[in-house]
């Protein structure tokens, strides 16, 4: 079992609460942040511009990714640059389609050699990485995020996907590979043992890196110890 300071994968946070974000920033092994529309409305964002220039004043050292939210394709390019403005730590996510499977591969090629940094998101196919690639490299600093944890969710081994994912962007200069959609502590494992660039997960379970080490038998342990504690403090009785 490695430990943290083994890993050669940059440590992501992805949430949108100001509070967990402050948190994490201040552990060194974490090197940026992603959020998106859906963490955004769980955090109660309201007014996204003003939260995000808040944000990147805040954490002005580290990587922060802010999606788009309009499903307009002339909009989203609009919004990206907007985005792109509002700070040099910030890549600009676009999704792969807008809702009505309209690609935005042409979209990235423009802004990317125009300068905006983007993360390229919700890829789940050899196709969309492949078409993906072509269009970012050569361009400016940019990133692909692969859904794993929702293939994985599906019943699809996702593993073909990021092998072949990390392996193609690091045929480049630019493009770096997220392995998004985390779903437990082993999978930042999995993606250092591929070379994946990046992993994204939500803080609960990055938190969970610090106590590597554990050894099963004391697990198993401090799991009965949980059960004991449980129920002592539920006021659970059998009357035997």
């Amino acid at each position: 079992m490695p430990a943290l300071a083994d890993l050669k994968i940059k440590l992501y946070t992805d949430g949108a609460e100001k509070a967990s974000i402050l948190e994490m920033v201040a552990k060194p092994w974490i090197q940026g942040f992603t959020t998106n529309p859906s963490l955004l409305k769980k955090a109660g964002v309201t007014d996204y511009a003003a939260y995000a220039r808040d944000l990147v004043e805040a954490v002005p050292n580290h990587h922060i990714s802010f999606e788009v939210i309009s499903d307009d394709l002339a909009e989203m390019e609009r919004q990206a640059r907007l985005i792109a403005n509002w700070g040099k730590n910030v890549y600009v996510k676009l999704p792969v389609t807008n809702s009505k499977g309209e690609p935005l591969y042409d979209m990235i090629h423009k802004l990317s050699r125009e300068g905006v940094k983007i993360n390229f998101t919700a890829l789940y196919t050899e196709a969309q990485v492949k078409t993906s690639v072509d269009a970012l490299k050569g361009g400016a600093p940019s990133i692909i995020s692969v859904f794993a944890g929702r293939l994985g969710d599906a019943g699809h081994d996702y593993m073909p996907v990021m092998t072949y994912s990390v392996g193609l962007a690091r045929g480049t200069d630019t493009i770096e590979v997220i392995w998004a959609s985390t779903r437990e502590a082993w999978n930042v494992f999995e993606a250092d043992r591929i070379g994946c660039h990046i992993i994204t997960a939500p803080a609960d379970i990055l938190k969970k890196l610090e106590g590597l080490g554990k050894a099963p038998e004391e697990i198993s342990l401090d799991t009965v110890k949980g059960f004991v504690a449980d129920a002592k403090a539920a006021g659970l009785t059998l009357p035997v």
